[in-house]
C-alpha cells in the first residue's frame, strides 16, 4: 500500500504567502507546489478583472482541483497549495480535500515577514473576509 501525501496550505493576514516562502515550504516536503494565481491566470487569461470575476473563476477551478489534488496525493506525492484559507467555508474545503482520501494536512499560519506586500486595492481582501482558524475546524495547525 502506498503512503499517502500530505497537503499543506496557508492562511495569513493578507491571505497569501510571499513566492519565496512557498518555494522553500514544497522544497523542503518535497511537494508539488500549485498555485491558484497561476492557474487562474493561465486558464482565464485577461478575464479577471473585478472580485466577482475572482469568485467565480474561482468556484469553477475548485471541484476540478480538488481531484487533481486528490490524486497526486493518492500515490505519495506531497501537496503545498496556494490557495486562499481565510474562511471556516474555505479551510472546510481544504480539511474535505484531505481526509476523504484518508492523506494528513497541515494549516500553516504565517506571519507578516513571509506575507506577500498588500493586495491591489481594488482586490485588496476585506476584514471580514478572514475568519481567524480554530481547533474546533478540526485542522492540524501550525504557526511560522
Amino acid at each position: 500500500m502506498i503512503n499517502k501525501g500530505s497537503l499543506t496550505f496557508f492562511y495569513g493576514s493578507t491571505a497569501t504567502a510571499s513566492p519565496a516562502f512557498l518555494k522553500k515550504i514544497a522544497s523542503e516536503r518535497s511537494a508539488v507546489l500549485l498555485s491558484e494565481h497561476e492557474w487562474l491566470s493561465a486558464l482565464y487569461p485577461g478575464q479577471i478583472i473585478s472580485l466577482e470575476d475572482y469568485l467565480n473563476y474561482s468556484s469553477r477551478l475548485k471541484p476540478r482541483m480538488k481531484t487533481y489534488v486528490q490524486h497526486i496525493l493518492s500515490i505519495g506525492t506531497n501537496v503545498v497549495m496556494d490557495f486562499p484559507a481565510c474562511t471556516r467555508q474555505q479551510r472546510r474545503w481544504f480539511f474535505e480535500l484531505a481526509t476523504e482520501i484518508k492523506a494528513e494536512h497541515e494549516l500553516m499560519i504565517i506571519s507578516e515577514q513571509h506575507q506577500k506586500p498588500e493586495a491591489a486595492p481594488s482586490f485588496r481582501p476585506h476584514p471580514q473576509m478572514f475568519e481567524t482558524p480554530d481547533i474546533s475546524e478540526g485542522l492540524v495547525i501550525k504557526v511560522c
